[in-house]
């Protein structure tokens, strides 16, 4: 395999890397991790559990997912990467803003709060990104790596339940994400890993002390 070979696999698979860790997904992946982990949350009725799938991924993935091709025709985005800091005021914005949504929604259930928490902590997250994108371009796939890692390591803790191989998972696909953003270039060292530590310390100090 010549390195012209090798350099274009590594591309491609930084690329699918991205796309399945993309940060639309991440609060999916949270979600799903709370539910379904050895923990009472498990046990919790298959309605509740439809019902909060159903809210999430229609507001905080199909409608996001939806108005990219509305961004990209008003030309507010010049590609569905967004990697200019500029474009993704906007995208980021309307992202806060459903959020927000989703947690107002969410708070009217009876459910146990620690998922009321974790709603809330990925608005208030959201909303700090946004605010940060305004003078840095801080890498919002590594701050859902970091939001996801901080959901399970606060799981565990308030919990009293080990989660080893959920937080091993975790942190090697952390791993994997800042790595393929750094491969394609979209980042440098310190917007990941800064990324990735506003993510960890923003979802798990609000979920540890709310």
């Amino acid at each position: 395999m010549n390195s012209d070979n090798k350099v274009s696999i590594q591309y491609k698979a930084a690329r699918i890397i991205s796309v399945i860790f993309h940060p639309v997904f991440m609060v999916v992946y949270g979600l799903t991790i709370l539910l379904f982990a050895p923990t009472f949350l498990e046990y919790l009725p298959p309605d509740i559990k439809k019902i909060l799938y159903l809210v999430v991924i229609v507001n905080n993935v199909l409608v996001p997912l939806t108005l990219l091709p509305v961004f990209r025709y008003r030309n507010l985005i010049s590609s569905y990467d967004i990697e200019n800091k500029s474009e993704r005021i906007i995208p980021l914005l309307t992202a806060s803003i459903l959020y927000c949504t989703t947690s107002f929604i969410v708070f009217r259930f009876q459910i146990p709060f620690i998922l009321k928490s974790f709603i809330f902590a990925t608005s208030v997250l959201s909303i700090i990104v946004s605010v940060i994108n305004f003078w840095w371009k801080i890498s919002i796939h590594a701050v859902g790596a970091g939001a996801l890692t901080a959901t399970i390591l606060i799981l565990s803790i308030k919990m009293h339940t080990s989660l080893t191989w959920y937080l091993i998972a975790s942190i090697l696909a952390s791993g994997l994400i800042l790595t393929a953003r750094l491969r394609l270039n979209s980042h440098n060292l310190s917007e990941v890993w800064i990324g990735f530590l506003t993510g960890l310390l923003g979802i798990g100090l609000f979920i540890l002390f709310v």
